[in-house]
């Protein structure tokens, strides 16, 4: 094995690398201006499972406006479904809806998860116009059929 070289970073370069991030991160403010309109009400849609919670914000046609999850927050296993990182995500995206400056919502609830409930109220701390609140889960009519009987 031979010498480790270090590389040391020139004033120049370091200008560079941050003039470099600076303009990456002015096209990412440009496209979420670009994407920015005038919104009179959008839907918040809550998917909370045992694993995981993602938190969707669309207009009125579908649009998808804002999204996190917990995995996004850098949550891992089994932390992904408690009702604290709910709380996070809902946080997070709040952060992001107040740019918009939508007035009402609609929120859509679906899952069986820890966190919906928590994530319903990290809204409602927020002051959000919230409008109305749908339970969306999936209900199935007469469900699967049972499995034959055991015979010993």
């Amino acid at each position: 094995m031979g010498k480790k070289r270090v590389i040391v970073q020139n004033e120049e370069e370091a200008l560079k690398e941050k003039e470099t991030l600076e303009s990456a991160m002015k096209q990412t403010e440009a496209k979420e201006i670009a994407k920015k309109g005038v919104y009179s009400s959008a839907k918040i849609y809550i998917s909370s499972s045992y694993n995981n919670i993602i938190i969707t914000v669309t207009d009125k046609e579908g649009n998808v406006l804002a999204w996190s999850s917990a995995g996004h927050l850098q949550f891992k296993g089994p932390k992904k479904a408690t009702s604290f990182a709910a709380a996070k995500v809902a946080e997070s995206i709040a952060q992001k809806i107040k740019k918009l400056h939508i007035p009402e919502f609609e929120v859509y609830v679906k899952g069986l998860g820890a966190g919906r409930e928590a994530a319903l109220r990290s809204f409602i701390a927020q002051e959000f116009n919230i409008v109305s609140i749908k339970d969306i889960t999936p209900v199935p009519h007469g469900g699967c059929r049972p499995p034959k009987v055991r015979r010993v």
